[in-house]
């Protein structure tokens, strides 16, 4: 699912500038590969300025009915993926991916269940049967993507808090308890956030292990047959609505070797009030369990007499998506790169999802369009590849812009574990993840803010533009971890991760945070995140110019910036880069 910030910026400076600048004389000329049928056209009037106008034109188009909500995998959503090469074709990058093209293959799989036929049913102590009805009360899937049919038997359930297992914290979840073939059920985020306590895990700030994706991980290693998290808005940092529209229709995943067979039987979610009722069926109660979870020394607590049964039926279709690869060859240290990452993909479309009524919403229709999340990012990705084509670097620059975000950072893990160059001659990287669009602001975000020297030249460049820093005003949200530049960080690469800011030139935080809460509330991972004629992408144009001149110095200099002493991916880059 999307790892959103919901931090703030858009697009739309202005002025567009002069005349596109001619690219130097030695500089590469991108060989095209043949060509694909674009569904719609590309721009033909665009400049080397980073400017308001160009950024508009290509948000609008990947944004575009025509796309069909950018679905990895489909016919329509690949179309997407055809025009940014095809525009990276035009401003004059290289290829960068397979065989001389500018794509990446990535194998995935199609899971779709058939919710007529896939259940997940709970039996009282008493033996009152107590089903789920899918979408209100639980959202279900499995990882398994070798048969049709998966399903287990009447099972034991069993609460094991956070569901964490973290030596470094001494904290064990599962401690002294085997739940092998159980169910087990789990709270989201950490023990840190529950408790406030800063000397717990990070305190207020969402480690990785209270991510959802740690937690099916790590009940599958301990080998659960089904994994159900409790949403809770709060903590999860998004509503009940995001759950049920990203983990309902279609859900993608790479190919794995094993099929998936590592995994729980059924993963899902249930909602708070289903568990509390099923927590009380055992003579438990929800809260009282809730303290227990975020005290040390937690032991999980079996939910006695209480049985979890399910079944899916699923459909799978094996297919391809692509990442978009080009670069930019450096011209003295053509072997060194800098990366921005922006992914393409957003949710597609999907049936009996039409949400809103006339004069609710910006829309009523079954397109999940992702105009903010991430047609923004991939415009800007590409806004920013055509400023630098304008002139040489010492350095290359390497523009990524990835599939799969949405279904759990795939596309960016694939490009991590195949990397087109080597990760350890990759100086430094910026990604770009959703930017709303509220005008002009004082400030810019900087998420997972105290991890890399980055966040030091960023700061000298808004310092000159009267500009500053603000930290992540929700690191319990754990952003930092729900996009694609950690498929990055987690192997070493120095990662910056900044959006505009909250503090508006009108209207100050009060606004921008109005603004923010509004999109979630609204239209994040909803039908209705639309392109609208009326958004002030002034800000947003601001933010990349700022993001174009890190990147700028940094590919221009023999710099290696690095995370800070501590921070916990130091120790893999000094161990990468000491690798040849």
């Amino acid at each position: 699912m999307k790892n959103f910030a919901l931090a703030v910026s858009l697009i739309a400076l202005a002025a567009c500038g002069g005349p596109k600048q001619e690219a130097p004389v030695d500089a590469p000329v991108a060989e095209t590969p043949p060509a694909e049928t674009l569904l719609l056209p590309l721009p033909t009037d665009t400049t080397a300025d980073i400017n308001a106008r160009d950024l508009t034109q290509r948000v609008k188009t990947l944004a575009d009915d025509t796309f069909e909500g950018r679905g990895p995998g489909t016919p329509i959503g690949e179309a997407a993926a055809a025009w940014i090469g095809a525009e990276m074709t035009r401003i004059g990058l290289q290829p960068g991916g397979d065989d001389g093209t500018y794509f990446q293959k990535v194998a995935m799989v199609n899971q779709t269940i058939d919710p007529a036929q896939s259940f997940l049913t709970f039996t009282a102590p008493d033996g009152t049967e107590m089903p789920t009805v899918l979408k209100e009360d639980s959202v279900i899937w499995t990882k398994h993507q070798n048969s049709t049919t998966i399903s287990f038997e009447p099972s034991d359930v069993v609460f094991v808090g956070y569901g964490v297992v973290a030596p470094e914290y001494n904290w064990n979840d599962y401690a002294g308890q085997d739940v092998t073939g159980k169910t087990v059920v789990i709270l989201v985020n950490d023990p840190g956030f529950a408790t406030g306590d800063p000397a717990l895990f990070k305190g207020n700030a969402m480690t990785y292990y209270g991510r959802w994706t740690y937690k099916f991980e790590e009940a599958a290693r301990q080998g659960a047959a089904a994994a159900i998290i409790v949403h809770e808005t709060e903590p999860a940092s998004y509503g009940w609505d995001v759950v049920k529209n990203s983990w309902s229709g279609a859900q993608s995943d790479l190919v794995r070797a094993d099929g998936g067979a590592d995994r729980a039987l059924m993963e899902g979610w249930v909602s708070r009030a289903m568990a509390e009722k099923l927590v009380a069926s055992a003579d438990r109660d929800f809260e009282a369990l809730k303290i227990a979870a975020k005290t040390p020394g937690f032991q999980p607590v079996p939910l006695t007499g209480l049985k979890a049964t399910g079944e899916i039926v699923q459909t799978i279709e094996n297919l391809d998506s692509r990442n978009v690869i080009g670069v930019l060859p450096g011209t003295t240290a053509p072997d060194e790169y800098v990366l921005y990452t922006a992914h393409w993909d957003h949710l597609g479309k999907k049936t009996g999802q039409k949400t809103g009524a006339p004069g609710e919403d910006f829309y009523e229709d079954q397109i999940f369009n992702g105009a903010v999340d991430n047609a923004t990012g991939a415009s800007a990705l590409l806004e920013m590849a055509e400023a630098f084509a304008a002139e040489p670097h010492d350095r290359s620059l390497l523009f990524v812009s990835v599939t799969l975000e949405e279904s759990g950072l795939l596309g960016s893990e694939y490009f991590a574990e195949h990397p087109t160059v080597p990760l350890n001659k990759i100086v430094a990287g910026v990604n770009m993840d959703g930017a709303l669009p509220v005008g002009r602001t004082h400030n810019m975000v900087v998420i997972g803010y105290g991890a890399s020297q980055l966040e030091d030249r960023l700061a000298a460049i808004l310092k000159a533009n009267d500009r500053v820093i603000t930290p992540d005003g929700k690191p319990e949200a754990g952003y930092f971890y729900r996009s694609d530049h950690i498929s990055l960080a987690k192997r070493g690469v120095p990662m910056l991760y900044a959006d505009g800011g909250e503090d508006k030139l009108e209207g100050g935080i009060a606004a921008g945070k109005a603004a923010a809460a509004a999109y979630t509330a609204e239209r994040y991972h909803k039908p209705m995140d639309e392109y609208s004629d009326d958004w002030d992408l002034s800000g947003f144009t601001e933010d990349i110019q700022a993001l174009f001149a890190l990147g700028e110095g940094i590919a221009g200099s023999s710099d290696w910036p690095t995370w800070y002493p501590g921070n916990e991916f130091e120790a893999i880059r000094k161990e990468s880069l000491a690798t040849e």
